[in-house]
């Protein structure tokens, strides 16, 4: 009996080790719905090099941010804006000395190739052509790149004009989507997205001065209450890294001017 219950204690030892090595071996992302394309290719890249896995979940920043407020196991953010990440380190619940820009992000105007309209030449006006009925972005309550597109149609004096031709995207991927698929013939969206593959060969754009929007500092951080923090603050150093701001700048993401 007492050799059973040795046997049973020691596999019970293996097992939660077992379970321990394979966490420590997996990191949980929230990340930007904008960093789709760039933070999949790092993200495998990283696996690639390091054995850690990367399992990332994409959503606007604000749905996310509430997620992480209320509780959900994730290991790292990276955020389209830096106030939701700043708030988290604020409440504690992030790790205030690993927050950092990771970069700068871009609002681009896309249409589709069937268009009439060309953005270089058009700019703004082509979301003032009766026939654009419908314009994508991403819906500004939670969502930064929606908040930079309201901010632009009122630096054009395009607020009014436009108000009823708006649709909403749930993040700036899904407003991408509306404009890609036809449902909507315009859409103010991230670059990082319009400089994907699928979007350069469907469509064209233009990209939007500075000083028309509030500069989108993105922003990452590790989370407070993460099982993994070493492999967090690695993949982390990753993305900021040379190789990693490379392939951000592929997607039309700056890295700061400054190191973070």
């Amino acid at each position: 009996m007492v050799g059973f219950m040795r046997k049973t204690l020691l596999l019970l030892m293996i097992f939660m080790f077992a379970c321990r090595s394979f966490a420590d071996d997996e990191i949980t992302v929230a990340a930007a719905a904008d960093l789709n394309y760039a933070l999949n290719q790092l993200a495998s890249r990283f696996e690639a090099t390091s054995g850690t896995k990367v399992k990332v979940s994409y959503g606007a920043s604000g749905n996310l941010f509430s997620q992480i407020q209320s509780g959900a196991p994730f290991d790292l953010f990276f955020s389209a804006d830096e106030d939701y990440p700043t708030k988290l380190a604020a409440a504690g619940i992030a790790d205030a000395s690993s927050l950092r820009i990771y970069a700068l992000g871009h609002l681009v105007l896309w249409v589709p190739n069937n268009s009439p309209f060309d953005p270089e030449k058009l700019q703004m006006e082509v979301l003032t052509q009766p026939a654009v009925t419908r314009v994508a972005i991403a819906n500004p309550q939670h969502a930064p790149y929606g908040r930079a597109a309201m901010a632009a149609l009122q630096h054009f004096g395009l607020k009014d004009k436009v108000a009823g031709k708006l649709v909403f995207g749930e993040n700036i991927s899904q407003a991408a989507q509306f404009v890609q698929s036809g449902n909507a013939q315009a859409g103010l969206i991230a670059m990082s997205l319009a400089k994907s593959p699928a979007m350069v060969s469907a469509g064209k754009f233009w990209v939007l001065p500075a000083d028309a929007y509030p500069e989108l500092k993105q922003v990452v951080v590790v989370i407070s209450a993460s099982k993994n923090k070493k492999a967090a603050q690695a993949f982390l150093d990753f993305v900021v890294s040379p190789e990693g701001a490379d392939r951000l700048r592929k997607y039309g993401l700056t890295p700061p001017a400054k190191p973070q």
